[in-house]
């Protein structure tokens, strides 16, 4: 027939029915044969009962009993039905069964076992709702097992039969036809299963665990068909009033029936006959003991009755939620104040109803909110009992509450908004805070710290509770309040840590880590910009055109929080002033400029944290527009459908009633006055609610104050208010009603200040239940992050110090763990939502637990960071947030570089920690010291146990770990030691120290400047001449990093140049002495150039003009770096040529490179320099011309390095004269003539700066160099016809450059300077190029107005040298070879025109100078060249002058 099935829970035996669906005609057989073997089985047992076992006398004839004879009769039937099952009606092969169960006659094992084959019968599967008659039949095996009779003869049997009832109800409503039972009939099978629930108590401990979970399976049962249930509810009858806010719902009894019998043997009777209203609040009655009659009971169901019979729905399922909630009743004289809440009750009967209430939330779920009677139950009478068991002592029963609004909040938040509110803010804010009560136990604060913490890992609650309620001002900031709680919850204060500690952790961590989590499904794209109101608009009526639409509900609810905390400071301010407090709010547009009485006392009426004795004061205020504020005021609230008093303690709650009669009367006039308009069932007129409401704030006072000894009686009470109701009197139960309100429960005319947590009282709840109505509606909020950076801004700061100080105490590697998740978590959002005060606040907090800050305590530090957990994950943390978040953070760059520093002074980091990664040559080169470091370490370097020494390696560092300051070598280090050591090179690889650097050109702007200062900042000052050395590594290993981040920022280098310039400029100006620092600094400035000038010319100057550092360095320092300075600069030529530009760049360079001309170990580096500039000519460009000139110069006559050299020097002069013609001739092609004459005479100047930089050289002691040179000046006096020079420009020349070098070496000559050697030969060179010059250019000298005078010269300088004495003898070459070169001239002179007398009255002067020298020279001559003239006389001075200045003496001639 089946197997055995064993259930899990209670252990109940189950056949597992077969499934018989097979119409055909042996399986109508096979079923036959099942039920002829229960009916034998229920005849066998009667037969051994002596009642049952023979036959009795009635007259003449021997009958059977009747319910023997149905038995038999359905014998006989079973095998003859033919066909298929499901057409045979259940009726017949039950009813037997079904007369044996209500029988009274028949025992509990008869019983017992007539049920056990009802049972199998309902578990075959041979029943479904296609079966005929199938309705009636259902109800016919529901109506006999709850109207179960039999006689009772030990306890054991009986509880047998009441198992079997259970067993068989529940087959009932698990069987497929379950679907045709009435709503009736369902109520009575719950109810049946609830009163075996009731006795099972004084039975055995199997009976009570079966019935309660059969209890519980009925429920899941049914209502986990409330999702199929049509969601219209057309054929309910609503009745208003059905459910009374204010009593907890409609009295009735509960009956539970039994009756003795004749026999003297009780008989059990398990009768709910035709019974509908048996669920309704009977739970007072479950107290009770003595038996209660039927005609006790009274119909309570909010149901007409045609809708009970009509197939089971939503109206039982009503019926039952509501019996289920009233079975929370139980302690509602209690109360729900903290003072009398004790375990004054059974805590067996609330936890089992909140068992079942929470199964039928469970598989409702969300469809309950369809239906608008269990959702009204829900809200309503269920939330308000939960609040009341939340507050319970018993550790078990808030557990179930808990869970419970957990369930409600999963699936029913959107109708639950207030509720929600009010449960966290009176309930689980109260007992975690131990705010409730004396104290609660910590069971109770670990409880609701474990709820809130399951709320917490709800994604979306955390963000609701600030969209919903911190945002609304009607609500309280539900969100800031349990953030605040979970961290001050993880604060171990004076203790050690604890669970309790560790949980609120774990609800913190969730909460982050679920903003985290938003993030990474990507940033919202809405503009969540600050928030502003420009002009007024009543605060209290804004409204949201779309709540499910996060377009339109973002930024209201941003706009709402932004109002919300304006009106705090409003209110902060107007308790200081109240006058300063609404000039305030007008001036942030929350208040019209022009006060008026409904904006002033919406302030009042929905502002936290007012003094609510100013704001009575106010109200009471007889000033006109008070007295219109106090009316708008009362305005405000909703009294409809309320008791007197409750309205009453609901007014008098918002402010403090003023002790002045009159404005007591003002107060209480516009409290009637609004009652009696929403409120006018029973008064008759406003006067009358007046008067009352005056009676009932004496009473109060009468009843609750200490000093009255005398307490009106309720007759005192009810005569007193005799004819005021319009002159007739009131209800007397209405006043007993009011009597007995404010006597068992106080109306404080003094509420409390603040916004604490206040308690859930009788009207509090009736004012939620109707703010609930109106509220906006709840928000659902999707898994983008809209509102965190808001969020987030609030719970930062609290959070850090909280998950820091866990982190501080632990001692659990699992709760490092947590709190590095949630560091990260933390830095993920500061970095996303552009928090950088908070990151830079994470970041200052996570570096004081490396303890590499912290002063060196520890003999060892390395093998102490190894052994240190906690210190290797905060280390791996801060560098693990310096890679990813490093661009948003600001002052945090100092913390980290103090870490680095310390992780360098233990010689910890990498050896490529400060190294260029844009550096291709120097990463190939380096490769072998930049590879990770080794995880394993030889035996070698652990046994070099030498003398501490410095090192920037991880493996030179290691050598001293053991020893460091001791002179003694120790023993081979332990294995532990090793361990230790080989954790901390592990950790240091996980950082990537180096990535923060050489990955820099990716930070923000903002970051990396910030970076660049916190590098400059860790170096410090340097000082002059006594810092340690260990200052001095700091300050190496800082410049090192910083142009590192400088060379990798290249793109960037405007926004750091500055403050590195500075830095580098302040360490080069400050040292006198070579060392390390100004190493670093110089030759860093110098790659800082080289790498930059290719990549930013506009700001090439600047850099250049940088390297003046260089020239300002103190003596000694630059005689120590030059030749390096030398190569670097040289290097920096050569790469960048192209890239200098300007003539102030240039400057700076060839002033570099003229220094090392006169530097032995530099000079040859220098001079390179300036040949690749000059030899070329690609570089050599107007702008650098001179300057180069002049750098060659230098060299030329620097006596450093062979004369070969200077010789080079200065062909490089003498051939730069070739790119000045091609400039000239490019300007002719290409400029229009106004430039062209500009770039005409720049060129000219340069080729003066040339030969004068030649006469310079000529002047030089070594022959050949000399001599070299003045061959080079003649080449380029000589060389210039592609050069369009001003004939003024040959003046200059003469007598700067030709003159003054003849001049100069006649003097030289005439010297006793014996290191000049032959300077014969050098002389007569000289007056050669005086004569080819002087030749070649006399077409241009003849026209020039001085040439008289320029002519003069050269006679005079060729009669000097001809009587010249070189070493106190005349020179035999030099008087040959003048009168010659004499000759020439004059011939070239004559043949041109140049030279002719003019006049014979002695006014040509030229004519008469030219031979007054001439004939000092060679008096021959003149006869010689001009033999047909004859010799004239000189004239006087003034004729002399004359012939000087006369426009005559010049000839205009042409040729060359």
């Amino acid at each position: 027939m089946g197997r055995l099935k064993l259930h899990s829970g209670i252990k109940a035996i189950e056949e597992e029915p077969e499934d018989f669906e097979n119409t055909d005609s042996s399986n109508t057989t096979t079923l036959g044969c099942m039920i002829d073997t229960e009916i034998a089985a229920v005849l066998a047992v009667m037969r051994r009962n002596v009642r049952w076992g023979g036959r009795y006398m009635s007259g003449d004839d021997q009958l059977e009993h009747s319910l023997i004879q149905s038995l038999k009769a359905l014998r006989k039937q079973v095998f003859s039905w033919n066909q298929p099952w499901h057409t045979i009606s259940p009726i017949l092969y039950l009813q037997p069964f079904l007369d044996v169960i209500r029988s009274d006659e028949t025992g509990a094992l008869i019983t017992s076992i007539a049920l056990s084959s009802v049972y199998k019968i309902l578990s075959l599967n041979v029943i479904d709702q296609n079966t005929a008659n199938i309705e009636d039949a259902m109800h016919l095996v529901v109506d006999s097992v709850t109207s179960c009779r039999f006689e009772v003869t030990d306890p054991a049997s009986e509880e047998v039969v009441l198992m079997k009832i259970l067993q068989v109800l529940l087959a009932c409503m698990k069987n497929k036809a379950s679907v045709m039972l009435s709503n009736q009939h369902v109520c009575t099978v719950v109810n049946t299963c609830f009163r075996v629930v009731h006795q099972a108590g004084m039975k055995g401990e199997l009976l009570q665990r079966v019935a309660r979970h059969t209890m519980h399976e009925l429920v899941r049962c049914i209502f986990s068909h409330l999702p199929d249930v049509d969601r219209t509810e057309t054929t309910l009858v609503n009745r208003a009033g059905s459910i009374k806010q204010e009593n907890g719902g409609v009295d009735s009894d509960y009956a539970i029936v039994s009756k003795p019998v004749e026999d003297g043997n009780a008989n059990s009777e398990y009768d709910t006959e035709n019974t509908v209203a048996t669920f309704t609040s009977g739970a007072q009655s479950l107290m009770d003991d003595g038996p209660v009659g039927p005609g006790s009971r009274k119909p309570a169901s909010p149901y007409d009755l045609h809708i009970m019979t009509e197939p089971y729905g939503v109206p039982s399922m009503v019926e039952i939620f509501h019996f289920l909630c009233s079975l929370l009743n139980v302690v509602e004289h209690v109360g729900m104040g903290s003072r009398s809440n004790t375990i004054a009750f059974d805590e067996d009967v609330p936890l089992f109803a909140l068992n079942l209430i929470n199964s039928a939330i469970e598989l409702g779920g969300s469809s309950i909110r369809h239906h608008p009677r269990l959702l009204s139950l829900i809200q309503d009478e269920l939330f308000r009992n939960l609040m009341q068991f939340g507050l319970s002592m018993s550790p078990l029963i808030l557990s179930m509450v808990c869970s419970i609004v957990l369930n409600l909040y999963q699936h029913l938040r959107t109708e639950l908004k207030l509720q929600l509110e009010a449960f966290f803010s009176c309930v689980i804010l109260r007992l975690a805070q131990g705010k409730y009560g004396p104290s609660p136990s910590y069971q109770q604060q670990e409880v609701a710290m474990e709820a809130l913490v399951n709320f917490c890992r709800q994604k979306s609650f955390m963000v609701e509770m600030y969209a919903n309620l911190d945002c609304d001002i009607t609500c309280s900031n539900v969100f800031e309040e349990l953030s605040n709680l979970l961290s001050k919850s993880t604060f171990p204060v004076n203790c050690p840590l604890s669970a309790m500690h560790i949980l609120a952790l774990d609800g913190l961590i969730a909460v982050i880590q679920g903003m985290a989590e938003r993030i990474s499904n990507g940033l919202t794209g809405l503009d969540l910009g600050p928030v502003h109101l420009d002009e007024y608009t009543p605060f209290w009526m804004v409204k949201c055109d779309n709540y499910s639409d996060p377009n339109h509900w973002v930024s209201f609810v941003r706009r709402r929080k932004y109002i919300k905390r304006r009106l705090m400071i409003g209110a902060d301010h107007f308790n200081r002033d109240p006058k300063k407090g609404l000039e305030f709010l007008q001036g942030t547009h929350l208040l019209p400029d022009k006060l008026d009485p409904q904006s002033v006392a919406c302030f009042f009426r929905y502002t936290a944290g007012l003094d609510k004795n100013l704001v009575g004061d106010f109200l009471g205020n007889h000033d006109e527009f008070c007295v219109q504020v106090l009316n708008e005021f009362a305005g405000t609230f909703d009294f409809q459908y309320m008791n007197l008093d409750t309205a009453l303690r609901l007014f008098l709650e918002t402010f403090r009633l003023p002790g002045e009669s009159q404005k007591i009367q003002r107060v209480l006039e516009a409290f009637s006055e609004r009652y009696y308009m929403q409120s006018p069932e029973i008064l008759a007129n406003k006067d009358a609610a007046l008067v009352l409401s005056y009676s009932i704030i004496m009473l109060n006072t009468d009843q609750h104050n200490v000093q009255v000894k005398k307490k009106m009686t309720e007759e005192d009470f009810i005569r007193n208010n005799r004819h005021i109701n319009g002159g007739n009197d009131l209800p007397r139960e209405f006043l007993s009603e009011l009597f007995h309100s404010i006597c068992n429960n106080e109306i404080r005319t003094t509420p409390e200040q603040g916004s604490g947590f206040p308690e859930m009282t009788p009207s509090r709840w009736i004012d939620l239940m109707h703010k609930s109505k109106k509220t906006a509606p709840y928000i659902l909020a999707d898994s983008r992050a809209y509102l965190d950076h808001d969020m987030f801004a609030i719970m930062s700061g609290p959070t850090i110090a909280a998950i820091s100080v866990v982190f501080d105490h632990a001692e659990h590697e699992d709760v490092y763990q947590t709190c590095i998740d949630g560091f990260l978590a933390i830095a993920k959002i500061s970095a996303c939502h552009h928090l950088e005060d908070v990151l830079d606040d994470l970041v200052v907090s996570l570096c004081k637990f490396t303890t590499l800050l912290n002063p060196s305590s520890v003999d060892e530090p390395v093998l102490a960071f190894g052994d240190d957990a906690k210190a290797r994950m905060a280390t791996i943390t801060i560098f693990t947030i310096a890679n990813k978040y490093g661009d948003y953070i600001r002052t945090g760059w100092r913390n980290i570089l103090d870490c680095i520093l310390r992780l360098h002074k233990l010689g910890l980091l990498p050896a490529r920690v400060a190294s260029d990664a844009a550096d291709e040559s120097e990463l190939s080169s380096d490769q072998g010291q930049g590879k990770p470091l080794a995880n394993s370490l030889s035996s070698a370097h652990l046994q070099s146990m030498g003398t501490p020494r410095r090192s920037s390696g991880l493996m030179g560092r290691f050598s001293q770990l053991l020893s460091l300051d001791t002179e003694e070598p120790r023993s081979q280090p332990t294995e532990q030691q090793l361990a230790a050591h080989q954790r901390t090179l592990q950790t240091i690889q996980k950082c990537h120290i180096d990535s923060i650097f050489t990955e820099s050109k990716f930070l923000q702007a903002e970051s990396l400047l910030q970076l660049a200062r916190a590098l400059i900042w860790a170096a410090g000052r340097p000082q002059k001449g006594n810092s340690s050395p260990e200052d001095e590594d700091t300050a190496v290993f800082c410049l090192e990093l910083l142009i590192a981040i400088t060379l990798n920022n290249r793109d960037r280098i405007v926004l750091l140049w500055q403050g590195v310039y500075e830095h580098i400029a302040t360490i080069a100006q400050s040292t006198v002495m070579p060392c390390n620092l100004v190493d670093k600094a110089i030759f860093g400035l110098l790659r800082i150039c080289q790498r930059l000038l290719p990549y930013k010319e506009s700001l090439a100057d600047e850099l250049l003009r940088s390297l003046q550092l260089v020239l300002k360095l103190d003596a000694r320092v630059a005689d120590a770096y030059c030749e390096q300075i030398a190569a670097e600069v040289s290097r920096l030529v050569k790469a960048n040529a192209n890239h200098i530009r300007s003539q102030a760049g240039w400057r700076t360079i060839t002033s570099l490179l003229s220094i090392t001309a006169r530097q032995p170990e530099a000079s040859e580096a220098g001079f390179n320099a300036v040949s690749f500039v000059m030899s070329e000519g690609t570089h050599l460009v107007p702008a650098n011309y001179v300057l180069c000139v002049d750098a060659a110069r230098q060299f030329a006559e620097s006596r450093v390095g062979q004369s070969e050299r200077s010789i080079r020097a200065v062909d490089l002069m003498g051939d730069s004269l070739e790119y000045l013609g091609k400039w000239a001739r490019s300007a002719k092609e290409n400029m229009g003539e106004e430039d062209f004459g500009k770039m005409s005479q720049d060129i000219g100047e340069m080729w003066l700066r040339l030969v004068q930089g030649l006469r310079k050289v000529c002047l030089d002691q070594r022959e050949d160099v000399r001599n070299h040179a003045l061959q080079s000046l003649q080449k380029c006096l000589g060389g210039v016809d592609g050069i369009n020079l001003a004939h003024s420009m040959w003046s200059q020349c003469f007598d700067k450059v030709i003159f003054t070098v003849l001049d100069d070496l006649l003097e030289i000559a005439s010297g006793s300077q014996k290191d000049y050697r032959n300077m014969e030969g050098t002389l007569l060179l000289a007056i050669k190029l005086l004569s080819k010059v002087f030749l070649q250019r006399l077409q241009e000298l003849s026209q020039l107005s001085t040439f008289c005078k320029l002519w003069l010269g050269v006679l005079t300088r060729m009669e000097k040298y001809m009587k010249v004495k070189v070493r106190a003898k005349k020179s035999d070459k030099l008087q040959e070879s003048v009168p010659e070169l004499l000759k020439n001239i004059l011939v070239v002179m004559k043949t041109r025109g140049v030279l002719l007398q003019r006049s014979a009255l002695g006014g040509d002067s030229l004519w008469e100078l030219t031979w007054l020298h001439v004939n000092n020279i060679a008096p021959s001559m003149r006869l010689e060249l001009f033999p047909d003239q004859e010799s004239t006389q000189l004239g006087d001075d003034e004729t002399l002058s004359n012939g000087l200045s006369s426009p005559e003496a010049g000839v205009n001639t042409t040729g060359s």
